[in-house]
């Protein structure tokens, strides 16, 4: 079965919300809000299908805005992690999703996969076990930061991107901002992900961030035409992933 994907992409931020269905006058969900809600809203009338259920990766505004849109709409129940829901009191009521559930609607089935580490209760969804819909943590080219707020650190981070990466090389990865790819893709292309393999080597170029002494292990690009630094600061060790503009080179 293939797949009908719709998304938008939001000015400014670039954040995608999706519309995901079985087929023409079958079942679909949507994931995620980014605030640009009629242009989905209008093709799931075009295609008849039912959206069953709405599904938010995680708590940060560019991707829950304009949920209560869809809610309207589609009069549809929403799922987020257990997380999310007490972080935003506004998505209530929540049916809540964790590590290796299911949803299964028409022709969907829906996995539920914990992608810590850009914020915390993130979720990823596979769907169909072809294509699965990254939220903030590995994109086209590049990887999520883990200094947004309610992170929960750079092992996670590296971890969750690790294990999208290496789901089976054909796998179609939708992530929570721009363009598509695949985990074969960013499994051999990704520069992030060719460093912790070890086939690339780590910087050493000498920065600071944030006034503090670092040790800039990458600079490459990020999906919206700036840049994706990661660091390691002297005075703990400790890595972390942030956007370049933080960083004094």
């Amino acid at each position: 079965m293939t797949l009908i994907i719709e998304r938008t992409e939001a000015p400014g931020w670039t954040s995608n919300s999706y519309l995901v269905a079985d087929e023409r006058g079958g079942s679909a969900v949507i994931i995620d809000g980014n605030g640009v809600t009629a242009p989905l809203i209008e093709t799931a009338k075009e295609l008849e299908v039912t959206v069953e259920a709405i599904l938010v990766t995680h708590q940060h505004a560019d991707h829950i805005a304009g949920l209560d849109d869809y809610r309207a709409a589609f009069a549809a129940p929403l799922f987020t992690s257990a997380v999310t829901a007490v972080a935003v009191p506004d998505l209530l009521p929540a049916e809540s999703l964790g590590e290796g559930d299911t949803l299964e609607f028409g022709g969907l089935k829906i996995e539920a996969l914990l992608s810590e580490g850009h914020c915390a209760g993130q979720l990823a969804f596979l769907v169909n076990g072809t294509d699965c819909f990254t939220a903030d943590t590995l994109f086209k080219g590049t990887v999520g930061g883990n200094f947004a707020p309610s992170n929960t650190g750079y092992a996670d981070q590296k971890a969750a991107a690790m294990r999208l990466a290496q789901l089976p090389a054909d796998t179609i990865l939708h992530p929570g901002h721009t363009l598509p790819t695949t985990s074969g893709q960013e499994w051999e292309h990704n520069p992030f992900i060719r460093i912790w393999r070890g086939l690339d080597p780590e910087g050493e170029e000498q920065v600071t961030v944030w006034d503090r002494a670092a040790t800039l292990i990458l600079w490459a690009p990020d999906y919206d035409g700036t840049n994706k630094a990661w660091v390691r600061f002297h005075d703990t060790g400790e890595d972390g992933i942030t956007g370049g503009s933080q960083v004094v080179r």
